[in-house]
């Protein structure tokens, strides 16, 4: 049986001009191929195919490529068809300068970034063939801004069991990620009257930037071993928190500190902004419950598959108050509109049949036994380095002596390895004294490279 896409052709374009129509396909043609728009080896169109698409007769453009073969820019062979020669790119005659290189990075140790190697593929392409095998038509529409009603519904009935969230799926929306939603959330609070939004004085910078690009004011809060200090609210009109393990310094929110900054809402009708980053990741103690049942009317849920899956899948919700839902869908529906409909369907399959639950347990497990390893490693190798934050998460906080973070940040780039320190995280207009430590990340590297990053930032710490 013939293909009936052989006989379509592939689509070529060119402007042909005015100077007679042979003449100006060969120009065409030959420009083409000298400025590398048709680089060697790209077969061309049929004759009958460009004749047919450039509204010519069959024969001007065998003419055209018979002339470009006899130059040497096309070559034609039974059964080939017709393809642009092999050519030699002249070298430049003033040679560039060799760009300066980065350092080469041996080992990531990135904190907040999961091991991606890792991503469940064979049960994720089980769930998107059974997700798109069942999904309805109108799954392939523009939708719903909100986000699909299945993954929402899965969200809501997950988040209930696994993270005491009180959710609905019509007060939840579907986002690109945690970063993608932050911007719905400032032109939503702006909307409400908020200017200003108290922040924790170690956080993201890029996080922060969202609201001030909407033209709200930030007002860093203090952090210490009880979390983030939450008397110092005010007037803010919105507080962005990361209650059940603060990144990057580690503590969770102390039970009291949950208590006034929910007082805080409840007085001034200002809303909390609960980034639950890494909820599903605890390891020395039974996982701390959302903020968010405390009041689900005064707080907005954020969760991401960023750290669980995957960074890549692009994938985020909000469960929203009730005031704030609609307000943000049509938010949405104006500047984002929706996700891919076919990952939502995707996730919402593999919450619904077990398989994020189970994916979830086993790289818990993992991600202890790697934290487990760097403790045991820094006692034995650099044992005047405190290591603290690692109760949960993807990521450990080593304390170094004042004055001493920029001599390790260099060191470590020297040996290849990539890691942060405190300093990048602190807001410039915190209060609060700057601590010296690296944060590492212990999710990043995969398995063949995880004992090989470990003692090379052993080494590093113990030459301090």
């Amino acid at each position: 049986m013939v293909n009936s896409w052989a006989n379509l052709g592939v689509d070529l374009h060119l402007d042909v001009g005015r100077s007679g129509v042979r003449k100006g396909l060969t120009d065409a043609l030959r420009d083409a191929v000298r400025t590398g728009r048709l680089t060697p080896g790209t077969r061309l169109p049929s004759s009958r195919s460009l004749a047919a698409d450039l509204g010519i007769a069959r024969n001007t453009v065998a003419d055209a490529y018979a002339d470009l073969v006899a130059e040497g820019w096309l070559t034609a062979r039974q059964g080939s068809g017709t393809r642009v020669a092999p050519r030699t790119v002249p070298a430049p005659q003033t040679p560039r300068p060799a760009p300066r290189r980065a350092p080469k990075v041996r080992y990531g140790l990135h904190p907040g970034s999961p091991d991606v190697s890792a991503f469940p593929r064979t049960e994720w392409a089980k769930a998107a063939r059974r997700a798109l095998l069942d999904a309805p038509n109108d799954a392939f529409d523009y939708g719903d801004p909100r986000g699909r009603l299945e993954l929402r519904t899965a969200l809501a009935d997950y988040l209930a069991r696994a993270r005491g969230v009180h959710a609905e799926p019509d007060r939840i929306l579907v986002t690109a990620g945690f970063v993608g939603a932050l911007p719905l959330l400032a032109r939503a609070l702006r909307a409400r009257g908020a200017t200003t939004v108290a922040v924790e004085s170690y956080g993201l910078a890029h996080h922060w930037s969202r609201f001030t690009d909407e033209g709200l004011a930030l007002a860093p809060l203090p952090v210490d071993e009880r979390g983030t200090v939450t008397d110092g609210l005010g007037s803010a009109g919105a507080l962005l928190v990361t209650p059940a393990h603060q990144f990057p310094l580690g503590n969770p929110l102390a039970s009291e500190r949950r208590a006034q900054a929910v007082d805080w809402a409840r007085r001034t009708g200002g809303v909390i902004l609960e980034d639950d980053y890494d909820g599903e990741f605890r390891y020395d103690r039974q996982a701390v419950g959302a903020l968010q049942g405390l009041d689900p009317d005064r707080v907005v849920y954020c969760g991401t598959v960023s750290k669980s899956l995957a960074p890549a899948l692009r994938l985020g919700w909000l469960v929203l108050p009730a005031d704030l839902a609609a307000l943000a869908a049509r938010t949405k529906g104006v500047s984002e509109w929706q996700c891919s409909a076919v990952d939502q369907l995707t996730l919402a399959q593999f919450l619904t049949s077990g398989a994020y639950d189970h994916h979830v347990r086993a790289m818990r497990l993992k991600y202890r036994r790697r934290r487990d390893e760097l403790v045991t490693a820094l006692a034995a190798h650099a044992p005047h380095v405190k290591v603290s934050g690692i109760a949960a998460g993807l990521h450990a906080v080593l304390e170094l002596p004042p004055g001493t973070e920029q001599s390790a940040l260099r060191t470590a780039a020297y040996h290849g390895i990539r890691v942060q320190g405190l300093h990048f995280f602190r807001h410039p207009d915190a209060t609060t004294p700057p601590r010296d430590g690296l944060v590492v990340g212990y999710g990043t590297p995969p398995d063949h490279a995880w004992a090989g990053a470990l003692a090379a930032l052993c080494e590093v710490l113990s030459a301090l």
